[in-house]
């Protein structure tokens, strides 16, 4: 999903994703283009990764409902194509960068939506 003044958030079905190692978290939060977000914690190697993945139960576009979005910052790596994804700065949005994805974008050190 591509929206303005942000790089790409890609979106994956939840039969994509390894949802056993997912823990349900008591984040949520509002984006008036999607509607409210619920958040999950990720069961990593190295312990447990606080919110590192969100999706829409009850999207304003329905293509992606309970789709996961994962933040490209919170885990070891996201990857698209083979190339290694950079993470949107700031640690509220979740836009991962590629090579021929060309700014400028929202966000930056200390950035909070919520």
């Amino acid at each position: 999903m591509l929206e303005t003044s942000h790089p790409p958030c890609f979106y994956f079905p939840p039969e994509a994703v390894d949802v056993s190692r997912l823990v349900p978290s008591q984040t949520r939060t509002f984006c008036e283009w999607k509607g409210q977000a619920r958040y999950w914690h990720l069961r990593g190697r190295s312990g447990l990764v606080h919110d590192a993945c969100w999706a829409y139960p009850d999207p304003v576009d329905g293509r992606i409902r309970d789709h996961l979005s994962f933040y490209a910052g919170r885990v070891e790596a996201c990857f698209v194509a083979g190339e290694r994804v950079k993470p949107q700065e700031g640690d509220f949005y979740g836009g991962w960068i590629l090579s021929w994805v060309k700014g400028p974008f929202k966000g930056g050190p200390g950035t909070r939506g919520w």
